[in-house]
Parts: structure tokens; C-alpha cells; sequence
């Protein structure tokens, strides 16, 4: 069910906020490896990391950002005129998620520039535990004919 409609980015509501959830599993993980060729022992080799201060295998940074798209995603469902994300801004990974992990992405709309058709959002991820694992500032523009 979308969160609003319309088809301009005055449409757009600032503050619009969003939350969507996730388990972060084996499968999540190797599967991201074998897409993207990273088979870095972090990620696939236990008996490693149970040598590190990690302790247990930890998610790509990327995959974890990949999870985010879930929130720009639910935001603008509805929204009548073709949506691009330009990108990531200001990525952070403050803490390791680890394979099990539930993490609770928020994406929140946070201003509009009508002359550049951009929209920026606030996107911070959060474990099961609250404790933030990853923030960004993501940026889209609106197509228009």
C-alpha cells in the first residue's frame, strides 16, 4: 500500500519517514559474495574470524547498504514519476552486523530542491539490540519529461 501519492517533487512530504526490517542470513551472505566475488574471510570463514576481535563472520558493508534501498523504496511507493537514486552520502558503518542480526532500516525524507529535482533522506540502520550499525544521507532525483 503506498505511503502517499502524487507526481511532482512538491508532492514529496519532508519528514516522511518509513521503517523496514530484515534477519541478515547465511544465505544473504553468500549469496552477496558469489554476486559481487567477494569471498573475504570476514564475511565467509568462521574459524577466521573466531581469531578476531570480530569473533563470528560479519555482513558486507555493501549488502548493508543494499538493505537501505528497502527504505527508499517503501518512501516513494506510490509516487507517480520515475524516481533514480544518484547515491550514498556520508556512509558510515558504526558497528559489525553479524549473520542472525535483525536490522530495522529508517528512511526519513529530509529536504527537497525543486531546481536541482533532488530529494535527500536521513537512513539509519539499527540491530536488534537498538544499537545503530549504519547511517547515510541517500540522494534521488525526479525525472520529469
Amino acid at each position: 500500500m503506498p505511503v502517499f501519492s502524487g507526481a511532482t517533487i512538491h508532492d514529496i512530504p519532508i519528514g516522511l519517514s518509513v521503517t523496514g526490517s530484515k534477519t541478515v542470513s547465511e544465505s544473504d551472505i553468500y549469496l552477496f559474495a558469489g554476486i559481487t566475488g567477494d569471498f573475504d574471510p570476514n564475511h565467509v570463514d568462521e574459524e577466521y574470524c573466531r581469531k578476531t576481535p570480530l569473533g563470528h563472520r560479519v555482513a558486507h558493508g555493501a549488502l548493508i547498504i543494499g538493505y537501505m534501498s528497502m527504505g527508499s523504496t517503501r518512501a516513494l511507493d506510490g509516487f507517480g514519476a520515475p524516481v533514480v537514486s544518484l547515491g550514498y552520502d556520508h556512509v558510515r558503518h558504526t558497528k559489525p552486523v553479524y549473520i542472525g542480526d535483525t536490522i530495522t532500516v529508517r528512511y526519513t525524507i529530509t529536504s527537497i530542491d525543486p531546481e536541482r529535482q533532488r530529494v535527500l533522506a536521513d537512513v539509519q540502520v539499527t540491530n536488534q539490540r537498538g544499537e545503530t550499525v549504519a547511517v547515510a544521507t541517500h540522494i534521488h532525483k525526479v525525472l520529469s519529461a
